[in-house]
């Protein structure tokens, strides 16, 4: 329960940094919402993985570095899945507006993630692989 709890911490706060970093930069700094994503998904995932590390899941049996890559790898694919469905649902509902589309392709990044991030990056199989 407390992996659980302090998961949903990281993605909420990494999703508050992503949504309120691409809604400030797609209507305040005159971005398109598809560039505002790039350094919107970039701080979300610097973020998380602070809060991760520290509180989430227990020791990694890797090296800072190793760990790293490892974390990136998984957020990488993650963000890249995140942005995919971003961007099908603005193209297809051009009138939806974008907060709505990062939470969906959030919503389905976040089970990604929680499974990438415990077996691969921070779980005890992790080391074998």
């Amino acid at each position: 329960m407390r992996r659980l709890f302090w998961f949903l911490v990281a993605g909420g706060g990494g999703f508050v940094i992503d949504a309120g970093l691409t809604h400030l930069l797609a209507n305040r700094a005159g971005f398109s919402p598809f560039a505002a994503r790039v350094p919107a998904i970039m701080a979300a995932m610097a973020f998380t993985w602070v809060v991760n590390r520290s509180r989430t899941f227990d020791r990694s049996p890797h090296s800072l570095a190793g760990e790293g890559f490892r974390y990136w790898t998984v957020g990488i694919t993650s963000a890249l899945l995140n942005y995919a469905l971003f961007a099908g649902l603005m193209y297809r509902a051009p009138f939806l507006q974008p907060i709505i589309a990062v939470m969906a392709a959030s919503l389905a990044a976040t089970l990604y993630s929680f499974f990438g991030y415990s077996r691969f990056v921070f779980g005890r199989s992790a080391s074998s692989s």
